[in-house]
């Protein structure tokens, strides 16, 4: 059997600190700080779930260049900075090597040798290429066999063509005449005293022997490329942030700058973007990561949110297939186009999710209060219908009320929530629960997707099913307080198991519980006591297991390590219950330690990083194979500066609610060109100040003043 699809299993990549990845869209390449691709490790270039160069090594002299440094001023783009290794009995290398890469379909490298001596050097330069078109799958787990393609040279460039009857290829031309050989590009150059010397690389992949066509021609300056205008544009359509804080501006820089690099749009350029998961293994479409994504960056730009429902509305289930585990109405979990998708995924899309279908119906509802077009929400709603059904229909599978995934055949994932590598559900023993399994935060995402759908079916005329699907909620919502509730731990079970059997860890899933508000008053006072304490709060962020669980790992995937999106999610459910006592407080210390932890990582935040006490140590471990940048983790801080703000529109109702609660250190926010509907807004606060200007005449401000 082939291994699981995003089961949350290590990719085998070395430290973060020694793996250089650079991302644009669906393209992504993993280098070694020289800049090399190494044969035998998961480094490569990946275009459409294929890896496209299994080797790419350059060679000085027939060494490798000393590593200096390396720059990269966008996720799409990085100069390796570099040094001919001293020449024997030299302290010192006169020879400055820098190589400028850009990826977006492809690659462009540019290598520029500056002689800083006094005399003219002779340098040989090898460039050594390969290619071995493996499943991505494969990469990550290990599995892709060391091999080669069937190699030639054609008009002075290299070519490279998968083995057999593959449609993929490669192909591999340069500047700087050099001798081209299958395998190989040489040049042999005198580079006179103070000069330079460029040559440029273009590395294109080829389908069905034709040229993909590249996005950063030759010649063509980084900031004039077709990625740098794609962030450009990204950047002039989202809301601009400025803040006194420092810390939190650079990391919400760095948000705008991921999330525009992770905007994934179809082959034909055309419709509204999506957000790809994350690098290096998620760059596809994902509907958990997606949905998640675009609602925490709502305040950025609303169209994110709409592209990726309509994305997922176009490949909702339609049929009952156990192999890729559709059923009519549920949204996909991820999608592939790789060469082994097939064997791996059943198909090209996949369906083992849990909780997507519900947060589909909760991200259309919050489209529509941000104020997406209303011709677009009524043409999605048939989708949500469907997904409320599959819920009712599949979801719930022995009619209990509560939404349960077990999957329909070994290929499936084991666990289809969040938490989803094989052993993230367990008891406070430490032991798996065994399938079905119905998770807390499913139940209170279904909670919500109802009394989101009830509010959209009252404000477009249809009372009846708005009372019905209040009713829904309201049934589901007490016999969630009835079955979830531990009296005597005070948190709710993470689950419910085969046997109806309360799973009994104390985790970060809780934290969700109170986001969507499926949590009583009573309950969610006991449950913002139990994530107070040091237990769960590691100093940087919530963990996902508390210490004091059997299970508990601050080294794991999900049992004891530090999710940025997850800590972000419980700090918007904490201040969402800020009238509770040390609510507020709580949230704060939450936020204040993963912006510091983002700092330590150079402010970006990672997919998740270990969750060792922060009195153990001084800086956030890394977690080997986080992923970075990842999709939910950029998007984390714009959530954070939301749910401080309490930043509520409701477009339809000609309302924007704001009810400040930063954080001291933070300062004032200014949020410029905020787009509400077809209106642009500038707010304002400080402290519990607000003032906005641009609201209609028509428009109510509801804040502590303004």
């Amino acid at each position: 059997m082939p291994a699981a699809f995003n089961s949350g299993a290590p990719a085998r990549v070395g430290s973060g600190n020694d793996t250089v990845t650079l991302v644009e869209g669906g393209t992504f390449c993993l280098s070694d700080r020289h800049g090399d691709v190494v044969v035998g490790t998961s480094h490569g270039l990946f275009f459409r779930d294929a890896r496209v160069l299994s080797r790419w090594e350059l060679r000085v002299d027939g060494q490798v260049a000393e590593s200096l440094s390396v720059e990269s001023t966008e996720a799409f783009a990085a100069q390796f900075i570099l040094r001919r290794a001293p020449r024997s009995g030299l302290v010192d290398s006169t020879l400055l090597v820098v190589r400028e890469r850009l990826v977006a379909d492809g690659l462009r490298e540019t290598i520029t040798l500056h002689n800083l001596d006094k005399e003219s050097t002779v340098v040989s330069l090898e460039l050594r290429a390969d290619a071995d078109f493996a499943d991505l799958f494969a990469v990550k787990a290990g599995r892709a066999a060391v091999g080669g393609a069937d190699m030639s040279v054609a008009g002075g460039e290299l070519v490279l063509r998968e083995r057999g009857d593959g449609v993929r290829g490669l192909t591999v031309a340069a500047t700087g005449d050099p001798i081209v050989l299958p395998g190989a590009l040489n040049w042999r150059v005198v580079v006179a005293p103070g000069e330079r010397w460029q040559t440029e690389i273009l590395v294109q992949p080829t389908w069905a022997n034709h040229k993909i066509r590249t996005r950063f021609p030759r010649g063509e300056h980084m900031q004039s490329s077709a990625p740098a205008r794609k962030i450009e544009a990204w950047r002039d359509t989202a809301t601009t942030v400025d803040t006194d804080n420092a810390v939190l501006a650079r990391v919400l820089r760095q948000s705008e700058s991921d999330l525009g690099a992770l905007l994934i749009h179809d082959d034909d350029g055309h419709g509204r973007p999506f957000v790809a998961a994350g690098a290096p293994w998620f760059m596809t479409l994902f509907g958990r990561d997606s949905l998640l994504t675009a609602w925490m960056a709502l305040p950025l730009d609303v169209g994110l949110a709409v592209g990726t429902l309509r994305q997922l509305a176009a490949v909702q289930g339609r049929h009952v297939d156990p192999v890729t585990e559709e059923q009519p109405g549920r949204i996909m979990h991820e999608a592939r186009r790789g060469p082994a998708s097939a064997d791996v995924l059943g198909g090209s899309i996949y369906y083992g999710s849990i909780d997507a279908t519900p947060l589909f119906v909760m991200l259309l509802a919050e489209c529509w209060r941000w104020g997406a077009d209303e011709a677009v929400v009524r043409s999605l709603l048939p989708a949500a219908d469907a997904a409320l059904t599959w819920a009712d229909r599949y979801g719930d599978r022995d009619g209990d009320g509560f939404v349960e995934y077990q999957r329909a055949t070994d290929r499936g994932l084991v666990n289809q929530g969040w938490k989803d590598s094989f052993d993230g559900i367990n008891d406070a023993a430490g032991r798996t629960a065994e399938p079905p399994i119905a998770l807390c935060e499913v139940q209170g995402y279904l909670y919500a997707a109802l009394t989101s759908r009830a509010e959209l079916a009252e404000a477009l005329g249809d009372a009846a099913e708005a009372t019905r699907l209040r009713a829904r909620a309201d049934e589901l919502r007490a016999a969630f307080a009835h079955t979830f509730w531990l009296p005597a731990q005070g948190w709710y079970a993470v689950a419910l198991d085969r046997r109806k059997h309360p799973v009994d860890a104390l985790t970060s899933n809780v934290g969700h519980c109170l986001w969507t508000g499926i949590a009583s008053d009573e309950h969610a006072a006991a449950i913002v006591e139990r994530l107070s304490g040091v237990e769960m709060d590691s100093g940087f962020g919530l963990r996902t297991l508390a210490t004091t669980m059997g299970a508990y790992n601050p080294m794991s995937y999900h049992n004891g390590s530090v999710w940025p999106h997850d800590t972000a999610i419980a700090v918007a459910g904490l201040l969402r219950y800020r009238h509770l006592p040390g609510a507020v407080a709580l949230a704060e210390r939450l936020a204040t330690g993963l912006l510091d932890a983002a700092m330590t990582f150079g402010g970006r935040l990672p997919e998740l990083f270990c969750g060792f006490p922060r009195s153990q140590f001084g800086s956030p471990v890394p977690y080997p194979t986080s992923c970075s940048p990842q999709a939910w983790a950029s998007a984390a801080p714009l959530l954070l500066l939301r749910s401080f703000l309490g930043l509520d529109p409701h477009v339809p109702h000609r309302r924007l609610s704001v009810s400040p609660h930063l954080p001291q250190a933070w300062g004032g926010i200014a949020l410029t060109n905020l787009r509400l509907g077809s209106m642009t807004v500038h707010l304002e606060a400080e402290g519990a100040t607000v003032k906005a200007h641009g609201l209609g005449d028509d428009w109510q401000l509801v804040a502590p003043s303004g």
